[in-house]
């Protein structure tokens, strides 16, 4: 796993590692609102050496929309630079967490079943990320608006009638409203 950097107020955090969901919320409560960064270069690359070095066979990294964050272009580059070591295949899942969760566990199950690196790599793993769906609804529309996803109007307009979009992703990764409930 390689997480995201969470900038605060008073500092920077590694997602699931020194703030979790539950830190991050409280912070939203009182005010506060925590920005999502890349990892550094360096700790991708650390990463991918020590998993060569601890003698797996390849690295299929399933990441964050590109629509989303850096993150896909950032360990593709990390990779170019790790390929000697092992297979690296870097894809961009064209989702959120749970597309991108979804197609790991798949995987998971999949590598657990014997599927081989090619079958894995040159045709599940784009099968996967072609045929996952991800819907959502938001309880409010005010972090959409502060994280600048929608302007300020349409979120007080949505706010005041009560407008719950579903959202999903567009071809390009990128989040997208389908209809409004």
């Amino acid at each position: 796993i390689l997480p995201l950097r969470i900038l605060c107020a008073d500092g920077e955090y590694a997602d699931g590692v020194d703030i979790h969901g539950a830190d991050i919320y409280r912070r939203l409560r009182a005010g506060e609102l925590p920005q999502t960064s890349l990892p550094a270069g360096q700790e991708v690359e650390r990463i991918l050496r020590r998993i060569g070095g601890e003698g797996y066979d390849g690295v299929v990294a399933v990441m964050l929309s590109s629509g989303l964050s850096g993150t896909y272009n950032l360990v593709r580059l990390a990779a170019e630079e790790c390929g000697e070591l092992l297979p690296i295949r870097v894809f961009d899942s064209l989702s959120g967490s749970l597309g991108q969760g979804l197609t790991v566990l798949q995987l998971a199950e999949d590598i657990r079943n014997g599927m081989g690196w090619e079958e894995l790599t040159e045709r599940r793993v784009p099968q996967l990320i072609q045929n996952t769906y991800p819907f959502f609804t938001l309880d409010t529309l005010e972090y959409l608006q502060k994280g600048g996803r929608i302007g300020k109007v349409t979120a007080l307009a949505g706010t005041m009638l009560q407008i719950k979009p579903v959202l999903t992703f567009a071809d390009d990764g990128q989040l997208q409203s389908i209809a409004k409930v």
